[in-house]
């Protein structure tokens, strides 16, 4: 008789190691990979998206462009002026590309984000993805916000590509100004060409050579804005100190509206209760942040009171307000912005 095949079923099966324990979720390895990358195709797709309809708005100005040209050079009647028409249609096609471009980098941030923390960690063992690259993916899909200025796209995508339509327009310009209907002989006869209407030509040429400067400043001025995610790796911390002076000094304002902060927020908790062993105990075991407690008495009631330090990012406010809540829901909380925390959770504190 053939022999029937025996099991050890004394072995339960093994359980597929958590890999990911993040604020009391323990994902699986396949669990998480698997909705990793979904995220990340989504990214993409997004990404792509924008992507076209920036091409899409260089097509637009592209083929205006030429359209305007060919009908100012076909025939001597034309008025120069559809040229400077064209070029104020492919100023408003720019600025439109622009914003376009804030949202395409708002969805390469999230993938830049993915490949050099995410998987880039896959491919160096042991598998360790870093807590703030969470921190920051949660932080911008709660609450997404443009990672570049209007300012840094409009000067990218005018260096990029419209400068070069821009000179273009404005070489024709001079050219139909000059050429048609005859060869100008003299400077005064080509600047009387150049009027529109009631305008003078001296006028023109004056508002011309402005435009075109106010082009060329805002294309140098912008080279160095190279905080978005797209032409460079996305790291956190950075130089700590030299963003501090930068925040400080008399050109704060001007700095935070051309070039927008990529660092995670950061904050600090003041809890003011009566149980604090209780909510030190509760913020522990739900938030996983360590708790520091300082001796208190309050000012006119005499009454002893305790206050509890924690340091946290801004994605916890919401689930710290609910720990302290569950164990005290008398206690006074106080959450203000941190400058820089450094230390285990956070930043590493180096020696500099």
């Amino acid at each position: 008789m053939p022999r029937k095949k025996t099991t050890n079923s004394s072995q339960p099966p093994q359980e597929e190691e958590s890999v990911w324990t993040y604020r009391g979720y323990k994902l699986k390895t396949s669990e998480f990979v698997t909705a990793m990358v979904h995220l990340f195709r989504a990214e993409i797709q997004r990404a792509n998206v924008w992507r076209q309809r920036l091409d899409t708005t260089t097509n637009w100005a592209v083929v205006s462009a030429g359209a305007t040209l060919s009908i100012a050079f076909s025939q001597p009647n034309v008025h120069h002026g559809v040229i400077i028409l064209n070029t104020l249609l492919t100023t408003w096609f720019l600025f439109i590309e622009a914003r376009r471009y804030r949202y395409y980098e708002l969805w390469s941030y999230r993938i830049r984000l993915m490949e050099t923390d995410f998987y880039a960690a896959m491919l160096v063992p042991p598998f360790h993805p870093s807590p703030e690259w969470a921190e920051s993916l949660a932080e911008n899909l709660l609450s997404p916000s443009f990672p570049i200025s209007m300012w840094e796209a409009f000067g990218r995508r005018l260096r990029r590509n419209y400068l070069w339509i821009f000179c273009m327009l404005g070489a024709s310009w001079l050219a139909k100004s000059y050429l048609f209907p005859t060869p100008a002989e003299t400077l005064s006869e080509f600047i009387l060409r150049g009027a529109v209407g009631p305008i003078p030509g001296q006028i023109m040429i004056a508002l011309g050579a402005v435009y075109f400067s106010f082009l060329a400043l805002i294309a140098i001025g912008t080279i160095g804005m190279t905080k978005a995610t797209g032409e460079i790796l996305p790291r956190f911390g950075g130089d700590s100190s030299h963003e501090f002076h930068e925040e400080h000094d008399q050109f704060k304002g001007i700095r935070s509206m051309l070039v927008p902060s990529h660092r995670r927020k950061q904050l600090l908790a003041l809890i003011i209760t009566d149980k604090a062993k209780l909510v030190s105990d509760r913020i522990l075991s739900d938030l996983k942040r360590g708790v520091t407690a300082i001796d208190g008495r309050g000012m006119y009631t005499g009454a002893d009171r305790t206050v509890l330090m924690c340091a946290l990012t801004v994605t916890e406010a919401h689930n710290l307000k609910s720990a302290v809540a569950k164990e005290d829901a008398q206690a006074f909380v106080i959450v203000s912005p941190a400058q820089e925390i450094l230390g285990r959770g956070f930043a590493p504190l180096e020696e500099k």
